[in-house]
């Protein structure tokens, strides 16, 4: 079913002006809700007392906005007192005002996802996600994370993407400054697809011919259309358009007819050239089934209160493992690839003094930035070849820097639980002692548990991406270093250059078993973890939440691993 938006350019602090603006045209139109672009408040540095006392009337209930309203970060700082009531109220300022985030994927209850990155892209940090929500930057990595939402119906920008006026005939205003554009707001759009994507322009409006994007491989036919405009700051004094209402229907197919005036993506030489795709993008959030939850970003139009919508199933907006949530636990990852990302995990079955070789337990995820119940479910060829390439690049990484650490002392065990039915797809990595896998003994535990557990029996097989397989699967890879030492030597030159699907028996000498999980078995999801701290004699670590660390711990650990993988990180080269 259509639905009826209205967005409106920066408003500046006019804010009453803007809700008073937008109550009659919502009288006469009946809009679903209504989105702000830019700043909704004026800058805390130069406001004047009567914006500060509007403030404080908003937060405090005492205006009245009309419909549900979203809004994001711009190029200025949220006012004090609206970052006290977002901190306390699930990011709604009053009734019917909802912050979006800075870096967000949002569902409202129409069924629309929109996905927003606000504030300007911070060039001090080179590397990994802005910490503060409310402050008005961002990075080029959380960008990149919000690639992780796979499509959106609305991608909201602080800032144009770059080469977006390539291939257009409509001309920007010359009496305007040119806005800044920035190549991860191209890479976003590109990734993700939308049918609108809506930035801000100062005292200038402008509405670009809409574009076509080169069809995937497995729907060669489908050209989705996305129409980039850009507001006019609300009541200018050029009178340049600052509203902008239209009609979209999240269920609705892409069109096989382009409209009139279409044009090709001016980003189509980025995709020929790094054949990304809505797939290719990134996922992590709040890492709740392993790791503490957050809020869902799910956003139902609150009218009235008793009659919320239920949430619906999970998707990126509060997938456990999907970087566009806003509130993600970001201290807990420790690297950023194209397709993958790695993080420590939360209630690490090793203890500080399991491995006296390493400063911290290095119980790894290797998580695909795709949101995929599993690698086979990623729909475009490309994008799950590269995505399973790297996860294995992150692999050997890790496994290189064990041998630099322990020499030949510590070997690896990483496990995946490959289900139809599950939410995001990840490994599990943790360091094991040589001598037990040389002795057979982590074979043997795997599959005495398995036996115990009345499963079917491990198979030794090797499946890949799984792309061969029908149904679900445990599957593990045992792995130690080769004895070797030319190898060992050159395992601590530095990282992995290669990315190639290698033979691991050049690095070392690995066996990859596999479980299928038949219909008809109850699997224990923590069966992985389970085995090893039986084998470990960490019984008491079984379950994650028993072995919770604080914030501080955690951040510890992962500063500590980042220091020791650094020289190991292809994702800073």
């Amino acid at each position: 079913m259509a639905c009826k938006i209205i967005t409106i350019g920066p408003v500046e602090g006019k804010f009453l002006a803007a809700f008073e603006k937008i109550s009659k045209l919502h009288s006469k139109n009946s809009f679903s809700s209504a989105i702000v672009l830019g700043d909704l408040f004026a800058d805390p540095a130069v406001s004047s007392p009567e914006h500060d006392e509007d403030v404080d009337s908003l937060v405090h209930g005492k205006v009245t906005v009309p419909l549900p309203m979203y809004f994001t970060i711009g190029k200025h700082a949220l006012p004090k007192p609206v970052i006290e009531k977002l901190e306390s109220s699930s990011d709604e300022i009053c009734p019917n005002l909802y912050f979006l985030g800075k870096r967000s994927t949002t569902k409202t209850s129409e069924g629309l996802r929109i996905v927003s990155i606000g504030g300007s892209l911070d060039a001090e940090i080179t590397a990994g996600l802005s910490k503060d929500k409310y402050l008005p930057f961002h990075t080029e990595d959380d960008a990149k994370a919000l690639r992780g939402a796979n499509t959106a119906d609305i991608l909201i920008s602080s800032h144009w993407p770059s080469d977006i006026r390539s291939g257009s005939k409509v001309h920007f205003p010359s009496t305007s400054e040119a806005p800044v554009a920035e190549q991860c707001i191209s890479d976003l759009s590109s990734a993700l697809r939308p049918r609108y994507h809506f930035s801000s322009s100062g005292n200038a409006f402008y509405e670009r011919e809409p574009f076509f994007h080169l069809p995937l491989e497995n729907d060669p036919e489908v050209r989705p259309v996305t129409r980039f405009i850009s507001l006019a700051a609300f009541d200018n004094l050029a009178r340049q358009k600052y509203l902008y209402a239209f009609s979209i229907d999240p269920s609705a197919s892409v069109p096989i007819t382009l409209p009139p005036g279409t044009t090709v993506s001016p980003f189509t030489s980025l995709a020929r050239k790094r054949q990304r795709s809505p797939g290719q993008s990134e996922s992590y959030s709040r890492f709740d089934s392993q790791n503490g939850g957050d809020r869902s970003s799910y956003r139902p139009n609150k009218r009235p209160r008793h009659n919320r919508q239920k949430a619906p199933p999970p998707g990126p907006q509060d997938c456990f493992f999907c970087l566009s949530n806003p509130n993600l636990s970001t201290h807990l990852i420790t690297s950023i690839a194209n397709d993958t990302y790695l993080t420590i995990a939360k209630g690490p079955l090793p203890t500080p003094t399991t491995y006296t070789s390493l400063p911290c337990p290095t119980h790894m995820l290797i998580i695909p930035l795709p949101h995929s119940p599993t690698l086979t479910s990623i729909l475009e060829p490309d994008v799950r070849a590269s995505t399973y390439k790297e996860m294995h690049r992150y692999r050997r990484a890790l496994h290189s820097l064990l041998i630099s650490k322990s020499g030949q002392a510590l070997g690896s065990v990483t496990w995946e639980v490959s289900r139809k039915a599950g939410i995001h797809t990840h490994w599990q990595f943790m360091p094991v002692a040589t001598e037990l896998v040389k002795k057979g003994l982590v074979e043997a535990a795997f599959k005495v548990e398995a036996e115990n557990e009345k499963y079917p029996a491990f198979r030794n097989k090797e499946v890949g991406a799984g792309a061969g397989e029908s149904g679900d699967f445990f599957r593990v890879w045992i792995w130690m270093p080769g004895e070797d030492e030319k190898l060992v030597n050159a395992e601590r030159d530095g990282p992995d250059q290669g990315g190639g699907e290698e033979s691991f028996e050049e690095r070392g000498k690995q066996k990859s078993l596999m479980l299928p999980i038949t219909p008809e078995v109850r699997f224990d999801l923590q069966f992985g973890r389970k085995v090893m701290a039986k084998l470990l004699g960490l019984e008491k670590r079984m379950q994650w939440r028993d072995c919770a660390q604080t914030d501080e711990e955690e951040m510890k650990d992962a500063q500590a691993f980042k220091e020791i993988f650094r020289s190991f990180d292809f994702s800073l080269e």
